[in-house]
């Protein structure tokens, strides 16, 4: 196939940035759409132009790093699929590629493609984690876990942090990822000593980062290569609720 690629190109945080045009020959359809990027930054390179910045680990759709909005939508549009496991056969010959980083204050562009999230970092350091001291691995099965939580927790848990569902929101919101991190501690009997005062921190780091905040549009569960679904975040909202009524001491809580 013959591609048109319109790629956003910003040399650093400070400079205003520009969509730049590359055309691309002879791509297989069965390169990876990383591999196709590839293939144009050796092209670059061999030219003596500066290559394309973006990240990328694994290509293997689990570490969460190839963070790209390709025409619009965050991964691109295969559902279901991060950007390294999207396969150039979900195009044609002809089409013209827009490929620009995520959008949100909370991510802010270090150089092309390039966002830095150090804000997720920062909701995880929040309470994202369990401090109490848990030994050796318990016995199979010697703490009961209803099938209902543990199947929750565990789809919580394949949250990749990859903040798709920030670029896809509207209001820049993070707050499925948040919540899938949430969840999937506050489920299990090892996350309950911790369970209110961990959303509470979380959240409020959350809003500290500079995320939006959540008007439940949805767009985040249907960008998310991982599947998480909506009703987490009406998870999150139940303990945050609980949480800052016991905080307050409103009788009943």
């Amino acid at each position: 196939m013959n591609l048109t690629l319109r790629i956003w190109r910003q040399t650093g945080p400070e400079d205003k940035g520009r969509m730049v045009t590359y055309p691309v020959q002879d791509v297989s359809p069965d390169m990876s759409f990383l591999e196709m990027l590839d293939v144009l930054n050796e092209r670059l390179i061999l030219d003596g132009e500066e290559p394309v910045a973006f990240d990328h680990d694994c290509r293997e759709g689990i570490c969460g790093m190839c963070s790209l909005m390709i025409n619009g939508e965050a991964h691109g549009p295969q559902r279901g699929t991060t950007a390294c496991q999207l396969h150039m056969r979900q195009f044609s010959d002809g089409d013209t590629i827009d490929i620009e980083p995520w959008r949100a204050r909370a991510f802010p562009v270090v150089k092309d493609l390039v966002v830095n999230r150090n804000a997720f970092d920062q909701i995880i350091a929040a309470g994202g984690y369990v401090t109490a001291p848990t030994g050796s691995a318990p016995e199979a099965h010697s703490v009961p876990v209803p099938k209902a939580d543990a199947d929750a927790a565990f789809e919580s848990a394949a949250c990749i942090g990859c903040g798709a569902c920030v670029a896809a929101c509207p209001n820049g919101s993070g707050m499925l990822f948040t919540a899938a991190k949430i969840t999937q501690l506050s489920l299990l009997p090892q996350g309950q000593p911790e369970r209110y005062t961990r959303v509470i921190g979380m959240v409020d780091a959350h809003d500290e980062a500079g995320f939006g905040g959540c008007t439940n549009i949805g767009e985040c569960a249907a960008a998310c290569p991982k599947g998480i679904p909506l009703n987490t975040i009406g998870r999150l909202n139940r303990d945050y609720l609980k949480a800052t009524a016991k905080r307050s001491g409103t009788p009943g809580s």
